[in-house]
């Protein structure tokens, strides 16, 4: 391999990103679309265009403040479109992106498998208790 290949080689594998290291920026846009409610929303949002308060009626469970925060980091990300029409009271429409489309196809694809092994998923848990989220979800998984 010549100087000049393995050079483009690691300049190709930067650009990619590396999710398994610590400081690779992956890892946050990793964090915003599969986090809890990154993932409900680019899955309604797949459905068509909606205004926050319809969107949050259709994501049960959501707080304004985190559906704002989520749809903050999904348009910063760039897979999240707001269109402010400049309204009194405000409107404000929220849509994928085209990259965001492409995104919401994956996380779509994801959400169907789960209901779909959903009865399995809840057979594998069996007598544990419930599947809601532990109180501590920092705490590192037990090897």
């Amino acid at each position: 391999m010549t100087p000049a290949q393995s050079a483009q080689d690691m300049l190709d594998a930067m650009a990619r990103g590396n999710v398994l290291a610590p400081d690779c920026p992956s890892r946050a846009v990793l964090q915003h679309l599969t986090s809890r409610w990154g993932v409900l929303v680019m899955a309604v949002l797949a459905t068509g265009t909606y205004r926050f308060a319809a969107l949050r009626r259709k994501i049960g469970g959501v707080s304004e403040r985190m559906l704002a925060q989520t749809l903050q980091q999904l348009e910063g990300d760039g897979f999240v479109h707001r269109k402010d029409y400049g309204e009194v009271p405000p409107r404000v429409e929220y849509s994928l992106t085209p990259l965001g489309e492409t995104a919401a196809q994956h996380l779509v694809g994801l959400v169907g498998w789960i209901e779909g092994a959903l009865g399995q998923i809840l057979s594998a848990h069996g007598s544990a208790g419930d599947l809601s989220e532990s109180p501590d979800q920092t705490a590192p998984a037990s090897v």
